[in-house]
């Protein structure tokens, strides 16, 4: 019922609006109905007269006679989501769509004039859409490379480089399983397109890195014999059996010395026939690997009595496109690594020969995958990356036990000998923990270890020091020097601190094909000084000329003690001579004492005896001396290309990159500190 109240409101309205003029208008006020007047509609979902809930009149749509249902109005049932009807989307693309897509949205990116001259997010935000790509249609990712490549001109034959059969499906895979919106997209397009800065050096945390902490006070050293053992250094042989003697040797296309090469300048005639010992931009043929071996024995006095033992640190064959090399082409390598294994040890009385893998002793080169990338991928080439056949060879030339033959086909070829006289050799793949051109390595890069590579050499390590061993560390793919060509992270993680000096003794390196040199100091070269020096990485020069260098090898002589390097003695034959040789059987290369080091590099250094070592502490002296004395450092540069008569001269800014070079064990040292552009003479020319 209505109050009392409400009724005397109304009348009281009412009176007061009665009095208006009347204009021939209804009353001026009219109250309505409280009863919902029912019989606008036939029938109800629910009591119209009900005054607890609206009133839910059944409806019909004139047009269609459909019957409208009451949850469609009903308060208790609206509906959250239209389930019932299509909500339609576009169509599945095809791949082919796909690829277009792709190729068309990444060159979108690179015109886009929104990101300015920000060429690494252009870079980086191509590489997701690469990545979306490849992760639905994989087929398409060496597509995808070829038709990039030959939109943006990278090269003039992108099929051949890109396509499936050579890059193509490295690349596919890196693009699958990589960051590259992250860490590993900026160093892929650091690294390979040179579209973004070189990232920073993820940050160590070596809390847990390591089983114990660093000996305090350090166990006592060592003590000389006096007794010198000789051990022979040979890397990077490069033999390349298809070197056809007078083609053309200043080709256009890597690698020259072959039937097939030219000079684009000369297409008719040959300008530089290949001579028959060998050529400045061609690996070595059969004839000068013989005269290199032949030579070993006479130059270093070891006829005889041969070496105590000898390193290998890397790479047999030779520098063959990518196209170039497939599974058929497994026999032509597994050949080159038979045949060198072979004249090694019946050329030259080596002793026990502890050799590593080199980045171009793989398929492609430089391509080795962690076992941890999955996807049924693990054992993707083991038909080439063949750790069984090489831990076979050395097993068979008796240079390592079976058990030790075991440990290196399980650990990417790598392995650690305990010698009997207190030294341990520890190799390790540098395919994964040094090498920029492993593209495997871009996949979680940021992590420092994907492939365990230094864990490994980490528990060895351990293992070196609580057994009171020393160690040489050998590698192919250098972990510092001009910071060119080991990646940062990995190269870091590298720091010998924890073990130095008190257990490794020297590291030893290959790859560059250059004589070079580089030292490890204490809490990663935050101080460089004679009293910070911990330990020296020497780099071997090649057997192999290619490119505008001289061909060489070394011999160490070693404290049988201490094992540290007394003196090391390097030859070299010139290669600007062997053109005169060709067409006469009488004379060969000549293969010349180049330099002794302590000879080289000495006079500056007072108080240094002459069978004191030439340890890091020694080799910071040296670039002390040469950071006042200019000669000093063109000496050193006359070495690098092994006397070359197309090594370039070190003036001006290229002497503060040598010595700053040489005191980067590290590259993310080199990146931080060194002038860029000295670290190679191989090109014949700085900037």
């Amino acid at each position: 019922m209505l109050s009392a109240t409400f009724l005397a409101l109304c009348l009281t309205f009412a009176e007061q609006t009665i009095s208006l003029p009347n204009h021939g208008l209804g009353p001026s006020a009219y109250t309505v109905p409280g009863a919902f007047p029912t019989s606008l509609y036939q029938s109800y979902y629910n009591d119209p007269t009900a005054t607890s809930a609206e009133p839910q009149p059944v409806i019909s749509d004139p047009v269609t006679d459909e019957t409208y249902p009451y949850w469609l109005t009903d308060p208790e049932t609206i509906p959250q989501n239209d389930t019932f009807e299509a909500h339609p989307l576009p169509p599945p693309a095809t791949s082919d769509v796909f690829l277009e897509t792709a190729i068309s949205q990444i060159i979108s990116i690179a015109e886009n004039p929104v990101f300015g001259n920000d060429t690494c997010t252009r870079c980086q935000a191509s590489l997701e859409v690469a990545k979306f790509l490849v992760m639905a249609t994989p087929a398409q990712g060496p597509l995808l490379a070829t038709r990039l490549c030959e939109h943006f001109n990278y090269t003039n034959d992108c099929g051949t480089m890109y396509g499936i059969y050579t890059l193509g499906s490295f690349i596919t895979q890196t693009l699958a399983y990589a960051d590259v919106g992250g860490y590993d997209g900026q160093m892929i397009c650091s690294n390979f397109l040179s579209l973004c800065p070189v990232a920073p050096t993820s940050p160590l945390n070596l809390t847990s890195w390591f089983a114990k902490p660093k000996p305090d006070p350090l166990p006592p050293r060592k003590q000389p014999t006096g007794q010198r053992l000789k051990v022979l250094h040979l890397s990077d042989l490069h033999i390349d059996p298809r070197y056809s003697i007078g083609s053309e040797s200043n080709c256009s296309a890597y690698l020259c010395c072959r039937v097939q090469s030219y000079n684009p300048a000369s297409m008719d005639k040959i300008t530089a026939p290949a001579a028959r010992y060998g050529s400045y931009y061609c690996d070595a043929p059969y004839p000068l690997i013989l005269a290199a071996l032949q030579a070993v024995p006479v130059v270093t006095g070891t006829e005889e009595d041969g070496f105590n033992f000898t390193i290998y640190t890397g790479d047999l064959v030779s520098h063959d496109p990518d196209n170039e090399l497939s599974r058929y082409a497994v026999t032509f390598h597994s050949q080159a690594k038979t045949v060198l294994y072979d004249l090694i040890g019946r050329m030259i009385k080596t002793g026990p020969v502890y050799a590593v893998q080199g980045n171009h002793d793989t398929y492609s080169q430089a391509m080795s995958s962690p076992y941890n990338i999955g996807h049924g991928l693990t054992n993707q080439y083991k038909w080439y990356v063949d750790y069984d056949h090489l831990a076979a060879l050395w097993q068979l030339e008796k240079w390592i036990s079976l058990e030790t033959a075991q440990q290196a086909r399980t650990h990417y070829a790598a392995y650690s000998v305990q010698r009997q006289d207190g030294l341990r050799i520890i190799t390790i793949n540098t395919d994964f923990c040094a090498s920029s051109a492993n593209y495997f390595n871009y996949i979680n890069l940021a992590s420092s270890d994907n492939s365990g590579m230094l864990r490994f050499l980490t528990d060895e390590l351990q293992d070196a020091e609580d057994a009171g061993d020393r160690v040489w560390i050998l590698g192919h793919v250098l972990s510092g020097w001009d910071g060119t060509e080991p990646l940062e992270n990995p190269s870091n993680l590298c720091d010998v601190d924890r073990f130095s000096p008190h257990v490794i003794a020297a590291i030893f390196f290959g790859h560059t094909h250059e004589d070079q040199l580089t030292i490890f100091y204490t809490n990663n070269a935050t101080t460089m000084s004679a009293e910070t020096a911990q330990t020296a990485a020497w780099i071997v020069p090649s057997v192999t000329p290619i490119s505008n260098l001289n061909s060489g090898f070394r011999m160490y002589e070693v404290d049988s003690g201490t094992f540290d390097i007394l003196d090391a003695y390097t030859w070299a034959a010139d290669v600007n001579t062997f053109p005169e040789l060709d067409g006469q059987t009488e004379f060969g290369p000549t293969y010349a004492l180049e330099y002794s080091t302590r000879s080289a590099y000495g006079d500056s250094i007072t108080g240094w005896g002459p069978n004191d070592p030439l340890n890091a502490t020694w080799w910071h002296l040296v670039t002390e001396g040469r950071a006042l004395n200019s000669d000093a450092v063109q000496l050193f540069n006359t070495y690098q290309g092994k006397s070359s008569v197309r090594t370039p001269e070190c003036t001006g800014d290229c002497i503060t990159a040598k010595i700053c070079y040489m005191r980067s064990g590290s590259s993310s040292l080199s990146f931080a500190n060194c002038p860029a552009g000295y670290g190679t003479v191989s090109n014949g020319y700085y900037p």
